[in-house]
């Protein structure tokens, strides 16, 4: 069956210093999609595109990456677009024209596992038809993923977004989260106490760390995992892809629950995520690797 992939697809205006802006086809459920159909996950994303040009770029890289567009109306008069502005570090800053209004959604029984995060789960109307399908998923036993993906730059108040993790995260089997998100969401808790403390309800949960790397937990057990060597171009998607690796990892073996999980398997699905974030970051914008790039 397939992975069905919630919420915003954009394009990316990347702003470097001293270059032209450069389009990207973007959005973190849309880089989630792409990450996942690339690993070899059927996938498909439901999710608002216009007919214009960033919709055709949009469009055609869905295609190349053999990610099903679900075409969610109504149409969007223009595709959304958000600014990337690139600090020294390569990692980036956002701002966001964006439209997130679906009619309807698809139904999460004919899915086998459902991923939803960022705009898609925070910015109203449609931020109340994800969080109603999250847990109708739930009750069908179905796993869902969530990443909050938190943009300060779209609302300010952390008390916002921590309302909608909380709708979303305990009908969530895997929950990821970069330092940023847990730092506006739980600015009182490290990285490693708070997916201890997350993981304990019996989910995998995940928190990236940049540079230092990410920490795992799943049930019980927890790792922490270095970064994969990289050279760096960007940070942009590098999270998703994470994210795409994890669902990638769990779809291989079955969707094992967190219970089922021992720390050299859990290690093993933190390492394979890590590496799949560096190729992301070793490229310009979000493009994701494929199974290729990550077998020895």
């Amino acid at each position: 069956m397939t992975v069905l992939v919630i919420g915003e697809a954009l394009v990316d205006v990347v702003q470097r210093d001293g270059r032209d802006p450069e389009p990207h086809a973007g959005g973190s459920p849309f880089n989630v999609a792409v990450g996942l159909a690339r690993l070899d996950v059927p996938t498909r994303l439901a999710a608002q595109v216009a007919p214009d040009a960033y919709g055709d770029l949009l469009r055609v890289h869905l295609h190349d990456s053999d990610v099903e567009l679900v075409a969610l109306d109504p149409t969007p008069e223009r595709t959304s677009s958000a600014v990337a502005t690139l600090a020294d570090d390569g990692s980036a800053s956002y701002q966001f024209d964006l439209t997130w209004d679906p009619a309807t959604l698809p139904d999460p029984a004919d899915f086998e596992a459902i991923h939803v995060g960022s705009l898609g789960t925070s910015l109203e109307p449609g931020a109340s038809l994800v969080a109603d399908l999250v847990v109708s998923a739930d009750a069908l036993g179905i796993p869902v993923s969530y990443d909050p993906n938190v943009r300060l730059t779209v609302d300010p108040d952390p008390a916002v977004w921590r309302r909608v993790f909380e709708t979303i995260a305990p009908h969530a089997a895997i929950v990821k989260m970069s330092d940023e998100d847990a730092a506006a969401l739980f600015p009182d808790e490290a990285p490693a106490d708070l997916v201890r403390r997350l993981a304990a309800d019996g989910g995998i949960v995940a928190v990236t760390l940049g540079g230092e790397g990410a920490v795992v937990a799943a049930g019980h057990e927890v790792v922490t995992v270095p970064p994969a060597e990289v050279r760096l171009v960007d940070t942009i998607g590098a999270g998703d892809s994470f994210m795409a690796a994890i669902l990638s990892w769990c779809a291989t073996y079955d969707w094992p629950s967190a219970a089922e999980l021992d720390a050299t398997e859990l290690r093993d699905l933190a390492m394979y995520a890590s590496s799949a974030a560096a190729i992301t970051c070793s490229r310009p914008g979000a493009d994701p690797p494929r199974t290729r790039d990550l077998t020895p």
